[in-house]
């Protein structure tokens, strides 16, 4: 009896001991930080461009490793293909199309280097040095990469204004530094630096360039510390003997005592208007990389757990926070310390009581990147929007791709205006409405870049402007949030004039074809010959970058309407499904390169593809939104090097995925609606201003479940294919039972 006791206090003392360790692994891996899951190195590889370096959300800086090759897939200075290095930048642009930054070019190395040698390629540089992926490492915040010429390890962070760097060298090797002002990648171009050995643990300078960013100007400071031992400094490939160098391509090499330890740290700290203000903003104390590098992780661990998703599938949850933080590298802090930038104009300006953001890649992020942001950054929104209203003030026309605070006229439409109008409409605060909105008529009124032609024609004539049909469109949009902004602030007039513009779409369809197409100026004839599959890259064209399978969509603010001049909604639905099922063969001898991540003809690659999938939502047919949403999800992105489909482009591909993968769209920003897709997760929470939550359930989610059979939104039946942004942001539990078939009455008129 005794001993049957003591079996049973054994079975029951071992039973209760699982338990608890079970909840504690349980509770162990709850509680893994946000930051654990993030890869910096997607998107790398492939046509992604982004930069594994290191960065804080939203921050000034981005300092990141260079591999020194000028080709379209080293557009931030890094590829995943590549096993070189030729230093470390400050500034890196995070997935565009267009190549430009790098500025401020550091190397450590353990050698002398003769710094006079003319470079026409990486391969004459003296400093460069290989590398190994296996010594190379990536988390938000933080950089490392182990340079095997120069056996030295490198460690990057930074805060929000000042890069820190540590350089561990071998025993008894020679410390040394580089710093390159005339090195230049792709397009940029040095056309005059200087630098200045102040003290001898402190040094300045600054770096003048054209490229895309036509007028970039950086001034610099960096500080050591250990004491300069000696120093060569060139100008132009000429040797000099001075403490300060001015040219247009001037680099110095440093030297330090490497005999009382083999660590050597540099803080840099930049600004736009002059070296006292980078003075000004580089942070007070000394070189704590170790209290850096935890600050850095704790704001990005804050910035990643506005939205928590929880799923058994890792990789999953490895996608969806690597897209969380790539849609937070950018817009990037411009403005210094003390509210100062320069504008392209060379005029100094203060931002006051907001921080001036810079790298607005309008084209692309207005479609997800921006509405996003609404939801998770939304004291950001207002700030960004000062922004477009200060660069406004240059030329009185609203920034369309502004890099550096100049306009680079990149992409066609002008898409801070629904930016703006989707702001205000959700009820964000902080900039002037009414100021804002003459912006945005002013904007649309002038007469540049095909306005003059659209004005006159209703539509812009194929023989008068390349990409005709693309901007009619995107113009056509812009009118409709133009007419949008006018109805709130009771402007009845001006919103019936554009609500009319923006029906310029109407003039392109071809009912015989189902395609927009170039239309003459007389208004009677189409474009010839006409194939829907060609692409002819940004030139005799009548679509950028993509051709008439892709482009004929864009018309998010009028898709019944769409419907209709298609014939109604089984022709539109018929035709959007062949858009997916068709051949991808793409015709032309100058084919664009950002057509990528083909499904049939749909290509997800590029943002003019990335509202289409939710147009079924509008025609009837939700659950091919749902089958379509998720297809892309599914193939597009992946946790390699290579997995985005197409350029990131300052964080649209990576927002469409984060808001995507949880169920929700911005088919039509300014509509203040977001579509509902297919959710992948079983529970999202959104942790929202104001300490409320928002909830996205899906019950039975998984890999074959991707149908949403019912729906409730706080317990109350839900059977609509959108949700406003109110209806979100006070709060809420929306609930999805998932299945394997579709409910073709879940969602339909």
């Amino acid at each position: 009896m005794i001993k049957k006791h003591l079996i049973l206090v054994l079975v029951f003392t071992l039973f209760f001991s699982c338990k608890k360790d079970y909840k504690t692994t349980k509770k162990l891996v709850k509680e893994k930080n946000k930051i654990d899951y993030v890869d910096p190195f997607i998107g790398t590889g492939g046509h992604g461009h982004t930069y594994p370096g290191a960065t804080v959300p939203f921050g000034m800086l981005q300092v990141t490793p260079i591999n020194g090759i000028s080709k379209w897939d080293w557009c931030s200075g890094y590829h995943h293909s590549d096993s070189i290095a030729v230093g470390f930048s400050h500034l890196a642009l995070s997935g565009t199309g267009i190549g430009d930054l790098a500025d401020i070019l550091f190397m450590p190395t353990n050698k002398e280097v003769d710094l006079s040698m003319a470079s026409s390629s990486r391969d004459s540089l003296p400093y460069k040095s290989k590398y190994n992926h296996n010594n190379e490492t990536a988390t938000p915040g933080y950089y490392q990469l182990f340079l095997e010429d120069h056996d030295v390890n490198v460690e990057l962070t930074t805060s929000k204004r000042t890069a820190y760097h540590k350089y561990t060298f071998k025993k008894d090797d020679t410390q040394s530094v580089v710093i390159d002002l005339g090195f230049a990648i792709n397009w940029d171009t040095a056309i005059e630096s200087a630098i200045n050995i102040e003290n001898d643990h402190t040094i300045s300078g600054y770096r003048f360039s054209k490229g895309w960013a036509r007028n970039q100007k950086v001034f610099f400071v960096a500080k050591f510390s250990k004491p300069i031992t000696k120093h060569h400094m060139f100008v132009d490939g000429n040797k000099k003997g001075e403490q300060t160098s001015e040219g247009t391509k001037t680099s110095t090499q440093l030297f330090f005592d490497a005999n009382n330890t083999q660590e050597l740290l540099v803080k840099v700290s930049l600004s736009s208007v002059n070296i006292a203000n980078a003075k000004d903003n580089m942070r007070d104390g000394g070189f704590e990389f170790d209290t850096i590098k935890k600050e850095a992780e704790a704001d990005w661990e804050k910035a990643l757990s506005i939205i928590t998703v929880e799923t058994p599938v890792d990789s999953l949850k490895t996608i969806f926070y690597t897209a969380m933080y790539h849609a937070q590298v950018a817009p990037v802090t411009f403005s210094d310390k003390n509210g100062a930038f320069r504008k392209e104009n060379d005029s100094i300006v203060i931002a006051e009581g907001y921080t001036a953001y810079s790298t607005l890649s309008l084209w692309d992020t207005f479609r997800a990147e921006h509405p996003l942001l609404t939801l998770t950054a939304p004291e950001k929104v207002s700030d960004i929007i000062n922004s477009m209203l200060a660069y406004y003030e240059t030329k009185k026309i609203l920034p369309v791709w502004t890099l550096y605070a100049n306009e680079t006229n990149t992409m066609t439409g002008y898409h801070s205006i629904p930016v703006i109008a989707e702001a205000y409409k959700k009820g964000i605060k902080g900039f002037d409405a009414e100021k804002a909105y003459e912006a945005m008529k002013n904007t649309m009124m002038q007469d540049e870049r095909g306005l003059n032609h659209y004005k006159k024609h209703g539509y812009i004539p194929f023989s008068l402007l390349d990409e005709s049909v693309t901007i009619s469109l995107e113009f056509a949009y812009d009118d409709w949030c133009v007419a949008q902004m006018a109805k709130a602030l009771g402007k009845d007039d001006d919103y019936n004039f554009f609500l009319n513009r923006s029906k310029a779409y109407r003039h392109l369809f071809d009912k015989e074809t189902g395609f927009m197409r170039g239309k003459s100026v007389d208004g009677n004839s189409w474009n010839e010959p006409f194939d829907p599959k060609h692409s002819n890259h940004r030139e005799h064209t009548d679509y950028t970058e993509g051709n008439a399978w892709q482009h004929s969509w864009f018309v998010p603010h009028a898709v019944e309407d769409l419907a209709q001049l298609h014939g109604g909604n089984d022709i539109f639905t018929q035709r959007l499904e062949q858009l997916f099922t068709e051949s991808s063969e793409i015709t032309g001898d100058n084919i664009s390169a950002d057509i990528s991540g083909l499904i049939g003809q749909y290509a997800h690659g590029n943002e003019p593809s990335h509202h289409i999938a939710y147009m079924f939502n509008h025609a009837n047919k939700p659950w091919r939104t749902q089958y379509w949403a998720r297809q892309i999800m599914d193939t597009q992105y992946n946790t390699s090097p290579n997995g985005l489909s197409g350029n990131e482009d300052c964080g649209q591909m990576s927002a469409w995925y984060a808001l995507s993968s949880i169920g929700l769209y911005p088919m039509n920003p300014a509509s203040t609606k977001y579509e509902i897709g297919s959710p992948i997760f079983e529970k999202a929470t959104l942790n929202l201003l104001g300490k409320k939550t928002f909830i996205i359930e899906a019950e039975g989610v998984s890999n074959e479940n991707i149908y949403i059979q019912s729906a409730t939104l706080n317990g109350e039946d839900f059977n609509q294919t959108s949700i406003s942004h109110q209806q979100i942001i006070e709060g809420g539990r929306l609930h999805f039972v998932m299945g394997n078939t579709p409910n073709k009455n879940w969602g339909v008129d």
